[in-house]
């Protein structure tokens, strides 16, 4: 009787992500992931299901990671517009330097998959995540002085997902240099 292969379920689901994020989920196919993950097709079916379990999955680790960053990088001391401010700019720099350009899986999710009611469901999870944690951020700006009284710190938080998820959406394109540098500057002069 053959022995069978150990491996880290948590490892081989961040692998099966990064495929999905820059395959995408119906280039994907089961042969590719298994391939990736250095896993006979037993061991994948044994521990995720079919592809689309795994994928889902996936795209829920995806909106985990996204959220402890995003709370990282929103909950540091110091100015609360600065770290919104930051934030802009570290996705607009990342959308240039991007190698693969992969862009944001639960944007390419929402596009790729817009009839798949589960797969929105994250998507929509991960946007509002994105929204809450700016809101709170913007906030704790108002309350610090930093942001104008006349700002309505949701509605600036919804400008800030959507605008934040356009960057990841055109750092894709060969326009993105010149797209992303007029549209950051816009953006931060709002957080003036």
């Amino acid at each position: 009787m053959g022995r069978t292969k150990e491996f880290d379920p948590d490892a081989a689901l961040r692998a099966a992500m990064d495929l999905f994020w820059r395959q995408g989920y119906e280039a994907t196919s089961m042969q590719d992931l298994c391939e990736h993950l250095g896993l006979g097709r037993g061991s994948v079916y044994g521990a995720f299901g079919g592809k689309r379990e795994l994928f889902l999955m996936a795209v829920r680790r995806y909106v985990e990671d996204s959220r402890e960053s995003l709370l990282a990088r929103l909950s540091t001391s110091g100015s609360a517009l600065d770290a919104v401010r930051g934030l802009v700019r570290d996705y607009a720099e990342t959308a240039l330097q991007e190698a693969g350009r992969k862009g944001c899986l639960l944007t390419n999710t929402a596009v790729e998959l817009p009839a798949d009611e589960e797969a929105q469901r994250h998507v929509e999870s991960g946007l509002e995540t994105m929204e809450v944690l700016l809101t709170a951020t913007l906030m704790r700006a108002k309350a610090e002085g930093e942001l104008s009284e006349d700002r309505d710190p949701v509605v600036l938080a919804r400008f800030l997902v959507t605008l934040l998820q356009g960057i990841r959406v055109v750092g894709k394109t060969p326009v993105r240099q010149r797209f992303l540098d007029d549209t950051v500057d816009q953006a931060l002069a709002l957080l003036a």
